[in-house]
């Protein structure tokens, strides 16, 4: 009779970096009740660590794009006699570059009678509408009649399908 195959003789739970891990152990019978609970253990602390890591990240994302709306709010404040112009500002399409920074191209059409400056908020959002960060643009001297082109870009790296859309406008 052929000895019985053991290839682990002890089980061990390394927590590094805060990622928890299981040495792997294989036999001929299935495995021990201590090894199946270790594993157990481990696989819900990952869970926990996951899930921990998750809800930081979201927390962070939500900091950074409150203050960035923060800021935003601060330059609108700073210009005076603004009038509304959101339907003079239209966006293209977001393309996050290399760089990690989306941009997305912005196109002001100034509809008044004389030469007029914008100052344009732009939201960059996920596919969820989830604000990711805010882009504060100034148009200067827009010539009545006219159309000015200008590209507003994140100040934060952002990955994934990201949206844009204007916030607000004021047209002075």
């Amino acid at each position: 009779m052929e000895p019985h195959t053991n290839r682990c003789a002890v089980v061990g739970i390394a927590v590094m970096l805060g990622w928890a891990a299981l040495t792997g152990c294989s036999s001929d019978e299935s495995p021990s009740s201590p090894a199946s609970s270790a594993a157990s253990v481990v696989k819900s602390g990952a869970s926990d660590l996951a899930s921990a890591a998750s809800s930081a990240a979201a927390s962070a994302v939500t900091a950074a794009a409150s203050s960035a709306e923060a800021a935003a709010s601060s330059a609108l404040e700073d210009v005076k006699g603004g009038l509304d112009a959101k339907s003079d500002v239209t966006l293209g399409n977001v393309a996050v570059g290399s760089n990690n920074k989306a941009e997305v191209p912005v196109t002001v059409t100034n509809h008044d009678s004389k030469s007029r400056s914008y100052t344009i908020v732009v939201n960059f959002k996920d596919q969820s509408g989830n604000l990711l960060d805010v882009a504060v643009l100034e148009v200067a001297d827009v010539a009545a009649g006219k159309t000015a082109h200008a590209t507003a870009k994140s100040n934060r790296d952002l990955t994934g399908t990201v949206t844009a859309e204007v916030s607000n406008a004021l047209r002075y």
